[in-house]
C-alpha cells in the first residue's frame, strides 16, 4: 500500500513538473505585445496615447505595412515610425514581459537599423 501511494506521488509530481515546464516555455516563446505599447514601454513614442495617433496617421509601419495600433508585435519585427522629418527604423529584440519596465532596461528591447533625416515635413502639410 505505501508502495503504491509513494509510486503515485512520483508519477504526480513528475506529471506536474512536465505540464508546468512545457506550459511555462510555450508562454515565454509566444510573448506578443500591441505595437502602442510596446512603443511606449521601449520609449520610442512617450505615450500610448500618442503612439495610436501616431499609427493611426499611418506614421508608423510594421514589417514595411502599414500598421494599426492594436497589431501584436513579436521579436525581429522591423517598426519604421516617422516623427517630422526624422525616420527611424528599429528592430525588435525583445518583448517586455509587463507593460511598464526601467528606463535603462527600454532601450535593450530594440536595435536601431538607422535614422534618416527627410527633405520633407509630413507635417507641413496640414
Amino acid at each position: 500500500m505505501i508502495f503504491n501511494l509513494t509510486f503515485s506521488l512520483f508519477y504526480f509530481s513528475a506529471f506536474s513538473f512536465l505540464f508546468f515546464f512545457t506550459f511555462s516555455l510555450l508562454t515565454f516563446f509566444t510573448l506578443n505585445m500591441r505595437l502602442d505599447l510596446f512603443l511606449k514601454a521601449s520609449r520610442l513614442i512617450a505615450r500610448r496615447s500618442l503612439a495610436q495617433k501616431f499609427c493611426d496617421a499611418n506614421l508608423v509601419k510594421v514589417n514595411d505595412g502599414a500598421a494599426k495600433s492594436s497589431r501584436e508585435i513579436k521579436p525581429n519585427d522591423e517598426i519604421e515610425i516617422r516623427k517630422g522629418n526624422r525616420l527611424t527604423r528599429v528592430k525588435v529584440l525583445q518583448i517586455p514581459a509587463q507593460k511598464q519596465i526601467a528606463k535603462h532596461e527600454a532601450a535593450n528591447l530594440y536595435e536601431i537599423l538607422g535614422e534618416e533625416t527627410l527633405a520633407e515635413n509630413l507635417l507641413d502639410k496640414f
